[in-house]
Order: C-alpha cells, then sequence, then structure tokens
C-alpha cells in the first residue's frame, strides 16, 4: 500500500510524460505481481464496484474529525474532490498514543492487494456499523499518503493524469517488449491476478484468451487542408460514420463483438453476433461501425435511434423492430487466424471486399468508399454529410498498416463545421483531476420565451486564463446551490459548436445537443443577444426542413440542478 501511494503521488506531482512513464516503469520491474496486477487495473481506469456511499463517507468523516457539516461543505466546494477534501480533514486528527503504535506496526505494511482483497472489497459482507468502525480504524493506522490513497480507492475516483497509453508503455519498457505487444494483451475483459500480470510482462507469453479484441486505431483530426497530406490519389476516403465503433471477432466457433470502451457488447446486437456466426469462417477480425439501420432504404437511421440500444440488456420483439443495428465494416485486422494489421490497408481493404461480398449479410455492410478525384471534389462530398447524417470523412493512407492508439500521420477525420449557436451559462460545477478546485464544467441555455432553458453541459474549449477568469467569477456570482452545482447570474454569452441536434423527451429543452464545446466567450453580447430554442432547433437539417420545435412541456425531463 505504501509503494504504490508513493508511486501515486508522484504520478500527480509531474505534468512530464516522461517521469510519468519512467516511474512506472521502475515500479512495474519488481513489484509482487499481485500488487502489479492491482496497480494496472487502477492505472488504466478501472475500478470495483463501490462498497460504500457517498453519504456513509461523509458522515464517518463528520464523527471522525469533528467538525460541522457546513464546513466540510464549504472545504469540499473549494476543493472540488471528496476524496481529497476527507484526507485533508483527516490529517493528523484523532491520533493517540495507540494509534500511534498501531501506525508502526504492520497493517499499513500490508500490500496493495491485501488492502483491497482483505479489507476494501471485505466491506461488502459488513453492516454500515462494522464499515465505519472498520474505515475509521483504518484511517487512524495509516499515514498521510496511504490515508488518501485509501480514501481516492473509497470514492472511486483514482484519477491521476495517466492514460492507458502511458501504462502500457511503462509496462512495456518495464518488460523489454514492444508497445503494440502489451497493448493487445491489455485488451478486452481480464482480472488482476498475479498470472494476468506476469503474462503482460512475459517476452514469450501468448495470448490466452481468445476472445481478446485488437487495440483499435484512432484518426487524429485534420486542422488544416487535406491538400497538405499530398498526392489524393494516395489516400482512400470513406463517410465517418456517427455509430458505435466495435470489433467483430470470430474465433474458435464463437462470435465477440468489443466496443471501443472494451465492453463485451456481444449480446446487445444479436442480428450482428448471428450475422457474424453463420457467414464468417474462423479467425477473422473485423473493425467497423455499429449503427441503427433501416435495410429497406439501405441506410443509416440516426445516432438517436441507436440509443435506443445502447445500456440494455434485455431486447425485446419491438425494440430489435424500431431500432435494427447492422455493422458497417471498414477494416479486417485478421483473417484466417493471421494478424493483418502490418500489411498495407489497400490489400486489408480488398479481403474485407471479397469476405462482406461473400457473407451476403444484410447486418454485414461494407463501409463505401468516397469517390472524388481531387481534394476539391471531395471538398464538395464533405458537404454532403450532414444531410446524409455521418460527421465528415475518413482519409486513410492506403499504404498504412493498422496502428495503435492515436499515431498522427496515416489516418485522419476530416469534419464538417460544427453547428453554432450563442447561448448563456446558467450552472458551474468543479471538474475533476486537476481542475477539481476548479469550477470547469459549464451548463448553457437558450431562450424560450422569457424563460432560459438549458440545452447543452460543455467541459472544453476556454484557456487556462479564461478558466480562472471564469472561475473567480463564479465564486462571487453564485445565488443558489444544489449540492455540487451552483446556480450563477445568467450575464455571460459563449458561443457553442456541437456534431447534432436532436428532439429528445428526456430533456427539459426538448433537444439533444451532441458533443458540445465552447468556441468562444462573447464578451460582446448580452444575454438578450442569445440564440432562441426555434433558433437551435432549425440548425439542424438533415432532410431540409428544420427539426420540429419540442412542445413546451417535455413532461417529468427537467435539467435544473
Amino acid at each position: 500500500m505504501k509503494r504504490f501511494a508513493d508511486l501515486y503521488e508522484e504520478l500527480d506531482r509531474t505534468t512530464s510524460t516522461q517521469a510519468k512513464v519512467a516511474a512506472m516503469a521502475g515500479y512495474f520491474r519488481d513489484v509482487p505481481a499481485q500488487d502489479g496486477a492491482w496497480a494496472v487495473f487502477l492505472l488504466t481506469g478501472r475500478r470495483f464496484k463501490r462498497l460504500v456511499a457517498t453519504k456513509q463517507l461523509v458522515e464517518w468523516t463528520l464523527v471522525a474529525t469533528g467538525v460541522p457539516e457546513w464546513l466540510l461543505g464549504e472545504c469540499y466546494g473549494a476543493v472540488g474532490d471528496l476524496a481529497e477534501t476527507m484526507a485533508l480533514l483527516l490529517d493528523g486528527v484523532g491520533a493517540s498514543p495507540e494509534d500511534a503504535t498501531r501506525q508502526a506496526d504492520a497493517p499499513p505494511q500490508l500490500p496493495l492487494s491485501a488492502w483491497i482483497e482483505q479489507r476494501i472489497l471485505g466491506l461488502r459482507a459488513l453492516d454500515k456499523d462494522a464499515q465505519a468502525q472498520a474505515v475509521m480504524a483504518w484511517w487512524r493506522e495509516l499515514g498521510r499518503r496511504e490515508r488518501y490513497l485509501l480514501c481516492k480507492l473509497l470514492t472511486g475516483e483514482l484519477r491521476v493524469g495517466v492514460s492507458q497509453i502511458l501504462v502500457t508503455r511503462a509496462l512495456a519498457e518495464a518488460a523489454g517488449l514492444s508497445p503494440p505487444v502489451v497493448a493487445h494483451r491489455l485488451m478486452g475483459a481480464w482480472e488482476p491476478t498475479p498470472d494476468f500480470f506476469r503474462g503482460l510482462l512475459d517476452p514469450v507469453a501468448e495470448t490466452v484468451d481468445r476472445s481478446r479484441p485488437y487495440p483499435f486505431f484512432l484518426a487524429s483530426p485534420l486542422e488544416g487542408e487535406p491538400a497538405a497530406l499530398g498526392d489524393r490519389s494516395a489516400w482512400q476516403a470513406e463517410w465517418k460514420w456517427d455509430g458505435i465503433r466495435a470489433q467483430v471477432v470470430r474465433r474458435d466457433g464463437e462470435v465477440h463483438i468489443w466496443s471501443r470502451g472494451e465492453e463485451l457488447v456481444t449480446e446487445r446486437y444479436p442480428e450482428v453476433r448471428d450475422a457474424a456466426l453463420t457467414t464468417l469462417a474462423d479467425g477473422v477480425v473485423i473493425d467497423g461501425e455499429l449503427l441503427a439501420y433501416d435495410l429497406a432504404r439501405d441506410q443509416p437511421l440516426p445516432f438517436a435511434v441507436l440509443q435506443k440500444r445502447i445500456g440494455r440488456q434485455k431486447l425485446g420483439p419491438r425494440i430489435l423492430a424500431e431500432a435494427p443495428v447492422a455493422l458497417v465494416a471498414y477494416d479486417l485486422l485478421e483473417f484466417e487466424g493471421q494478424d493483418w494489421r502490418d500489411r498495407p490497408l489497400q490489400e486489408r481493404r480488398r479481403r474485407l471486399e471479397e469476405l462482406i461480398a461473400s457473407a451476403r449479410s444484410p447486418w454485414l455492410r461494407l463501409s463505401p468508399l468516397v469517390e472524388g478525384t481531387d481534394w476539391d471534389a471531395l471538398l464538395a462530398r464533405r458537404d454532403e454529410s450532414r444531410a446524409r447524417g455521418v460527421e465528415g470523412l475518413m482519409l486513410k493512407r492506403l499504404a498504412s498498416p493498422y496502428g495503435t492508439g492515436r499515431k498522427k500521420g496515416d489516418w485522419w477525420k476530416w469534419k464538417i463545421a460544427p453547428l453554432t449557436f450563442d447561448a448563456v451559462l446558467v450552472y458551474a460545477q468543479a471538474g475533476h483531476g486537476k481542475r477539481a478546485s476548479l469550477f470547469t464544467d459549464y451548463t448553457f441555455a437558450v431562450w424560450r420565451g422569457s424563460e432560459l432553458v438549458p440545452v447543452a453541459k460543455a467541459y472544453s474549449g476556454l484557456d487556462n486564463a479564461e478558466i480562472a477568469e471564469l472561475d473567480r467569477w463564479i465564486r462571487g456570482h453564485t445565488r443558489e446551490r444544489f449540492g455540487p452545482v451552483r446556480v450563477v447570474d445568467p450575464v455571460h454569452v459563449f458561443e457553442l459548436g456541437c456534431e447534432r441536434i436532436a428532439p429528445s423527451p428526456r430533456h427539459k429543452s426538448g433537444v439533444a445537443v451532441r458533443f458540445p464545446r465552447i468556441l468562444r466567450w462573447r464578451r460582446d453580447k448580452t444575454p438578450e443577444d442569445a440564440d432562441t430554442l426555434e433558433q437551435v432547433v432549425a440548425l439542424e437539417r438533415t432532410t431540409g426542413e428544420p427539426a420540429p420545435l419540442p412542445p413546451e412541456d417535455p413532461g417529468d425531463a427537467d435539467e435544473t440542478p
């Protein structure tokens, strides 16, 4: 526990990528396998189910520290992170000679795996009183760093500024392996066991889990003109679909469908599962996009239709009929049991075309190529995107291998210009991680008659100076508080950008704004200059006509804090 707490603090104190990779690599080189497995589990963003309610943690902190509830609330408002607030209040509180003696004994030196497996996960079997006694005893036993880490583990908010890519690099450095090999071993479902950790670092270990997908290759946004990429003939163009990125893995007589978030979603898309099982041979892995699809009209349906399937564990005949889903395939990663990722895209594409053609299944479709003799012709085709319900174009170098992660140079996403509108800041909430002490999560509203109605939440788009300025203003212009949310004076106008706007009965405004972000702070405008709900709805023209204006009263949906 102490050793991982030291690593956590070291990672938290630096912004240097190299320093973080070096710290983790040093830790992984000689850590016991069971501790290493749990460290990988935690650092890659996985988490066990929270065992203690936030309300209980707050109550126990009040008892252990003796501070009044209002003071804890003020501290939380300033810090922005519950675990850090708890650790700061607990620091040095209630220590007795007996506690000091306990801190020198074995329990604080228990390894990370023992803390998690024997203590933290053991809370599940205790009633609330026993949980309270155990946790408060642990707080007294531990030193400052370990107590802070324990609070993080109990709240489930173990953010430390390292991505899975950095953890992969550190493991690869520790083991003397290439990062793509380690990345593949980290994919899919796995348990934090000693054997798993040893397999991660083993130079000759083979992937045991045959259901495991490959790491996804991600495109980078194209900021400049595509002509800078060189000869148009060296590039393949496809539509950028608005669905769920997925890999279909057909091995050993079974089919496994993995989302980009490494979630196994096979049973949620039985049409695709059954089509792959009956039409594809073993040893095939296809990369593509799960889309709600209208087979009769041979075109994808809006993302809002696909959302009806997301998160559902039980699928009845009605939902299957309302939201049929197909896989639009655009890459072949494995064929006849051989890894094809190092082969050029042009070769992978030819074999994929043959596979999909021979499958002859309406649920397995080929992503069509977008024709255009030069970049200007492709620009004209890109302008069709919104009417087609896609986000723009994908540009892929024909000679490119299928890489790992977001490696610039071979795959680019050339998205259409965002829809834009002006909205008023109405709510603010503290951010997470490095921004936990700043108000960086904002809710914006537009006018419906004389009322400001929330339409979007955005977390990005301002620079550090603007964030600091707005944070100071929010603290001095808070009207009300609802938990961590502050209602602020509605005076600041911001220009927002988004990909799509669609009707939604779940929101008070009646619309759902997809991928909203802040484009700029409109200091030149007053709240009265902000757009109306009618203007926002009219932005989305998928068939040449504005989307229908939502009703005044959408029922129980409400976005107020």
